[in-house]
């Protein structure tokens, strides 16, 4: 008995503010099984099994996100719904947990529970999520990727580029990863909201990482080629399982000829080729290229970088998307390739620029929509160059330096989704253009606007806002103009020309190509005067560097199915030039 009265008074005694210490402990059991209880109900609700367990999610974006990355890689890493939605940190995550309930409020009522009132939300529930990564500088994504992680040289230069921009700028993961989870919808967003929900925030700047830093002390703008092909393997095995077509084969290298068949002069044995890979382009128009919404490297673009800065190596890849049909083409064509690889070697001498192109025949892709499969039946093939002055202090051509050719194809030339119609092409501007084939390429210099957006239902493009002709006359004499030489195969017909207001062709007074078809190989060579005084061509400095662009109607194609490179800088005698023409 004594003992037993020794415990009681033990648990009866007071040790802080009055309470007994028998009180304290039950309070602080209860306490434990409360705690417990309440984060054991915490974590529950962070499961991809809580978070499916209603029709409205597991119906619509999880079946969206087991597509991505997130769900299924090659590390076998997989971020769950809790992972990017719910903050780690304890206060953070009761704030959202209490927000949530509203969302609970919202399944009760059926706000969205059938996929068609799910999808008349999706970008206001899209709204939401963004504004609150912004918020938070993208916390969450930020638990898993972080800039002090990252390996800069494994990278693509894309991804390099822009990563080192958003430390120095205030860019946080959500600016440009909206979409990286669940289907597309900021392309929804007006141009307005999507530049104001990108802004860089100032307090979110940081510094360079240390091994960012040193990659850029270094001088290194491209990885080497054993980074390159760790970095394309890397990613490659990373892309979204989807139900996209299958991709394409890389691009064949063409294999040298054993003699050139085009009975040049040049001995092009000492010359190294530029390995350059031509891409199918779809739709993807200069307007295209200039509305964030489309093309999500505007801000890149109109802040000065290259198309070739973001897009070099990436060129496969791209023509595969397109040509698929997946991206910016609504008329795929059946085993079109997306892509050419094509050595191209430079030489010169005091006279002339030699140009020598090689690249493997393709095997014939009937096109659906063309009588006997082909748009145009007497031409296998036509090479078309594209040259332009390059001027930091005085561009005569405003987006030559960073897009090249692409700048003079636009979204109401033929087969582009704004084209005018037949009666439009028969009104005013017809007594200024040549509208016997349609409309064609032409300069943003020739018009006095040029519609980007489309807003309220605006044709996009500006083929009707024509200049006058005394100041398109002034701009072909400023040599505000692309100088275009092109070869066509079945007459072997050398053309030299210049878009401005529209493309204008002309007899090959100052350009001579000669080759064709060779055991699988095409060999095309140039032979071009370095100067003239003819309006609409370039005189060329051995001194001064150019942009150049090329284009290769492949398969008895015409129009906008062609492939496309990226604008490249053409040199002489020059290590650092992209195309480095050699004297002769």
């Amino acid at each position: 008995m004594a003992n037993s009265s020794r415990k009681f008074g033990l648990m009866s005694r007071k040790v802080l503010l009055g309470t007994t210490l028998g009180a304290a402990l039950f309070f602080m059991i209860v306490g434990v099984i409360f705690w417990g209880g309440f984060n054991t109900a915490m974590e529950v609700t962070n499961t991809m099994d809580f978070c499916i367990s209603c029709h409205e999610m597991e119906e619509n974006v999880f079946q969206e996100y087991k597509k991505t990355i997130h769900y299924t890689n090659r590390s076998g890493v997989r971020a769950t719904c809790s992972d990017c939605h719910v903050p780690r940190p304890w206060i953070h995550k009761v704030i959202r947990k209490i927000e949530a309930s509203n969302e609970v409020f919202h399944k009760i009522l059926g706000t969205i529970d059938t996929p068609e009132k799910f999808d008349a939300k999706r970008l206001h529930l899209a709204k939401n999520v963004w504004h609150a990564m912004k918020d938070t500088d993208s916390r969450e994504c930020r638990n898993c990727h972080n800039f002090d992680s990252m390996k800069p040289e494994d990278q693509k230069k894309r991804s390099r580029k822009q990563h080192a921009t958003a430390m120095e700028d205030g860019n946080t993961c959500i600016d440009c990863h909206k979409g990286i989870a669940h289907n597309k919808v900021h392309d929804k967003l007006s141009e307005e909201e999507l530049e104001e929900i990108s802004k860089p925030v100032a307090k979110n700047k940081r510094p360079i990482a240390p091994q960012w830093q040193a990659f850029i002390d270094n001088g290194k703008k491209l990885v080497d080629d054993k980074d390159s092909a760790k970095a394309e393997a890397s990613e490659a095995a990373e892309q979204p399982v989807n139900d996209a077509p299958a991709k394409a084969a890389p691009a064949a290298k063409p294999a040298a000829a054993a003699a050139s068949s085009s009975g040049s002069s040049i001995d092009w044995s000492g010359v190294e080729a530029a390995e350059i890979t031509l891409f199918y382009p779809g739709q993807a128009s200069m307007e295209w290229v200039l509305k964030g919404s489309d093309h999500g490297g505007k801000r890149a673009f109109t802040k000065g970088d290259r198309c070739f800065d973001c897009h070099e190596d990436e060129e496969v890849d791209i023509g595969d998307l397109i040509v698929s049909g997946e991206k910016v083409e609504p008329t795929p064509i059946p085993g079109k390739r997306g892509s050419i690889l094509v050595n191209i070697k430079a030489a010169h001498d005091a006279d002339n620029l030699y140009m020598q192109f090689q690249w493997e025949d393709g095997e014939h892709a009937p096109i659906p929509f063309a009588d006997g499969g082909k748009m145009d039946a007497d031409n296998q093939i036509k090479l078309a160059i594209m040259l332009a002055t390059d001027s930091e202090d005085d561009p005569k051509v405003e987006f030559a330096e960073r897009a090249g050719c692409w700048q003079s194809c636009h979204h109401d030339v033929n087969y582009m989704p704004h084209k005018p119609d037949d009666s439009a092409l028969s009104g005013a501007q017809s007594k200024q253009l040549d509208l016997s084939g349609g409309f064609t390429k032409y300069l943003k210099e020739s018009r006095t606007e040029v519609e980007i957006e489309g807003k309220d239902g605006k044709k996009r493009g500006g083929w009707d806002k024509l200049k006058g002709e005394a100041e398109i006359q002034a701009l072909l004499e400023a040599g505000s103009f692309m100088d275009l030489l092109r070869y066509k195969s079945g007459t072997g017909e050398s053309e030299d020309g210049y878009i401005l207001a529209e493309r204008v062709m002309t007899g090959g007074q100052g350009v001579k190509f000669t080759g064709g078809l060779k055991d699988g190989v095409w060999t095309i060579e140039m032979t071009r005067k370095l100067t003239s005084d003819k309006l609409g061509d370039i005189s060329m400095a051995t001194d001064q560097w150019y942009n150049i662009g090329f284009a290769i109607h492949d398969d008895y194609s015409n129009s906008r199915f062609h492939h496309v490179s990226l604008g490249f800088k053409l040199g002489f005698d020059d290590e650092d030039a992209e195309i480095n023409a050699i004297a002769k």
